[in-house]
């Protein structure tokens, strides 16, 4: 039997795409490839595999192309799903892919798809953890979930994904494959809502980082769109990417835009398009280095100080 790889983002919606098709089509050997939500390029981990069957779950196309293509040449059949922009798909016999960059999708919810909603339950937690509020709730109202019911998904969902943020995993609460396996014990998300300890300490966790988050003011107040700094500290590493969503669902017709400092003196930045026009965050975040994500929201991992004027200058062009 060939080797069997895992490879999915760290976040809500990688772990809940990985977790709802394992309970269809189980693996139990696969080796788990993942890392913090910006470590995208997880191909480039496996560069030397032959012969293997690779799943590879919410991590852009075109950031991995070139692992991809070299990983097919080596004989591994890969199943590839993702919400990513894509750029040009390479046609190869032994590529299997399920590629929509429609911001209102997400992973969990193409493979919500393809598994005939067998666990969409766990596809409402990835959505809401993407801030697909409005995706996760009609899919919440399909299953005819209460309120109270929905907000619990909801709130795994969004403790799955602050749990993806930081620098690096030791900014983490927990590392991403860790939480996975911890996650792969509930068929049933509200099993794992009432008796997972781990999803307590990312509450408490999270509670704590957003208590200090929300001290923050923007620095140009007067503007429709929002620009926030947070300072190099775990704590703001690891709220970051909640916290845009948070104020981003506050102010649904701006953008916003989340300066954090890495330990080099560079940016890192988190962009979230409005949520009334989801649209251009990836175009964005692509001119600049180490810059990618989805047209509602993108980042850049390490912006060099001295291209952060040109930054909010194209911010402030691109959502006028």
């Amino acid at each position: 039997m060939s080797k069997q790889y895992d490879v999915f983002n760290g976040d809500a919606d990688g772990i809940c795409a990985l977790h709802q098709l394992r309970m269809v089509h189980p693996a139990a050997e696969a080796v788990l490839v993942t890392g913090v939500k910006r470590d995208i390029k997880l191909l480039k981990r496996l560069e030397t595999e032959e012969n293997a069957a690779i799943t590879v779950l919410d991590i852009s196309l075109d950031s991995n192309r070139d692992s991809l293509v070299r990983l097919l040449d080596q004989n591994n059949t890969i199943f590839y799903a993702d919400h990513h922009f894509a750029g040009d798909i390479p046609h190869h016999t032994q590529l299997t892919h399920h590629i929509d960059p429609d911001p209102e999708v997400c992973t969990s919810l193409l493979i919500n798809d393809l598994i005939d909603n067998k666990f969409s339950a766990w596809a409402v937690c990835g959505a809401f953890g993407d801030n697909l509020h409005k995706s996760a709730n009609n899919l919440a109202e399909q299953l005819s979930l209460s309120a109270d019911a929905t907000a619990q998904l909801r709130e795994i969902g969004e403790l799955l994904n602050y749990n993806g943020y930081g620098s690096s995993v030791e900014d983490l609460h927990f590392a991403p494959d860790k939480l996975y396996r911890e996650v792969s014990l509930y068929a049933d998300p509200f099993d794992f809502y009432h008796e997972s300890k781990a999803l307590v300490q990312l509450r408490n966790g999270y509670q704590a980082d957003m208590d200090n988050a929300l001290l923050q003011k923007p620095l140009f107040p007067d503007q429709k769109n929002r620009v926030y700094e947070l300072p190099d500290l775990p704590w703001a590493r690891r709220v970051s990417g909640v916290f845009a969503n948070l104020k981003a669902r506050e102010q649904e017709q701006s953008a916003h835009a989340l300066l954090t400092r890495n330990n080099d003196k560079s940016w890192r930045i988190s962009v979230r398009a409005p949520l009334t026009d989801r649209k251009n965050a990836d175009q964005l975040c692509k001119q600049f280095p180490t810059g990618g994500g989805r047209a509602a929201a993108a980042g850049i991992n390490s912006l060099p100080e001295e291209m952060l004027d040109n930054f909010l200058e194209t911010f402030s062009k691109t959502y006028p």
